[in-house]
Order: structure tokens, then C-alpha cells, then sequence
């Protein structure tokens, strides 16, 4: 795959969209079943010859995510600062991740199961959900420095929503994972941020005009 600048954009609107549906599956039981969809499909994406193609190969797929970076990373006033903080946390534990080799080849092994699975299951089964699951906990949360989620307590309870939240956090790792390859580092936090945010916005307005 050849990065580009664009690639840390997509990037970075994957990453805020896996956490915002981490907000919304931890308040709500109804959310954008879709948009989970097109973010867990992102794991099993390993050799993509396009970085939009770990989206479902279409960046109206990312217009949440787009509108999500502009606004916390633009000229806002009022910024989600529990999203920054799983922002901040997702990128923290991608890091530890790649220092890991040993756990870089688990995931490698637990990825290549995940494409047998899906011969037979869909993404956002309940069989599939588990297994996402299960491999951010093994290669992920065991890195240390787990992500605190807030919500509503009866549903952080349920074994199904913890499942989807970490199923969810582990597209977000993907996303992280595709940032720091196409050159995202936190310099470009604080020297591209008005570049990210001036790209997120051009691709949002090239964007066809979403159906209700």
C-alpha cells in the first residue's frame, strides 16, 4: 500500500469513529449498526492495496469519522474531551503494541482465525464479537494501560456490550495502527493539525450528499 497524506486523515477519522461508537454502545442499545459493521470489518483488513479500502473502500463510509476530526482537532470551542481521552488512549496502547513483538505475532495469529471465521459468521455476530473480544483482551489490554469506558452501568454489566466494546476498541487499534504507518506521530498533532483538519474538511465536502 502507498501512504499519503490523505491516509493519515482516513486513519484518524476511522480511529474517531470506533470511539464514538464506543460512546454510543456504552449509553444506548440502539446505534448505528452500519457504521459498527464498517468498523469491525477494518480489523480483518490486513493487506489493503488502498487505505480506503480498509473502510469499505468508500469515504462516505468515514463521514462520521471525518466531521469528528474536524471538529475536535478545529476551531470548536466545545470539544468531546471524553472522546480525546480515548483518542489519546487508543494511541498510547497502539504504541506499546508495536514495541511488542510478542504480542504483534499473537494478534498476526489471532487475525488469520478471524478470516476463517468469517467463511461462516458475520462481522457483528455474536460468535464474531466474542472473538474480536477476546483477541484485544489477549493481545491488547494485557499490554497494560487499559482504556476506563464510561456509560451507563446496566449496560456495562451485559457480557454482550462488553464484547462490542472491545471488538470496537480493537477496530480503533486497527485505525491507530494504519496512522503510525502512513507517518502519523504526535508531531503531526501539533504542526498538521490545521493540514488534518483543512484535508478532513475537503473530503467531507466532495462527499455526495447522505440519504435519510
Amino acid at each position: 500500500m502507498e501512504y499519503s497524506f490523505s491516509t493519515q486523515v482516513f486513519a484518524l477519522a476511522g480511529l474517531c469513529q470506533a470511539v464514538k461508537l464506543v460512546q454510543d454502545v456504552a449509553r444506548n442499545t440502539e446505534h448505528d449498526k452500519s457504521a459498527l459493521a464498517i468498523m469491525l470489518n477494518s480489523v480483518a483488513v490486513v493487506n489493503a492495496n488502498d487505505s480506503i479500502e480498509v473502510y469499505g473502500n468508500s469515504a462516505s463510509n468515514l463521514r462520521t469519522g471525518l466531521q469528528l476530526l474536524v471538529d475536535q482537532l478545529g476551531e470548536k470551542p466545545q470539544k468531546d474531551m471524553e472522546l480525546t481521552r480515548y483518542i489519546v488512549g487508543v494511541l498510547a496502547l497502539e504504541r506499546r503494541l508495536n514495541k511488542s513483538s510478542a504480542n504483534l505475532a499473537k494478534l498476526g495469529n489471532k487475525l488469520q482465525r478471524l478470516e476463517q471465521q468469517l467463511q461462516h459468521f458475520s462481522i457483528t455476530d455474536d460468535t464474531m464479537l466474542a472473538s474480536l473480544a477476546d483477541t484485544y483482551s489477549e493481545c491488547i489490554s494485557s499490554l497494560g494501560g487499559r482504556i476506563q469506558i464510561y456509560g451507563q452501568p446496566e449496560l456495562l454489566k451485559q457480557a454482550a456490550v462488553q464484547h462490542k466494546l472491545r471488538a470496537l476498541l480493537l477496530a480503533a487499534i486497527r485505525s491507530a495502527v494504519l496512522w503510525r504507518q502512513a507517518g502519523g506521530s504526535r508531531l503531526n498533532f501539533l504542526f498538521k493539525r490545521r493540514k488534518l483538519v483543512a484535508q478532513a474538511k475537503q473530503m467531507l465536502a466532495q462527499l455526495p450528499p447522505s440519504s435519510l
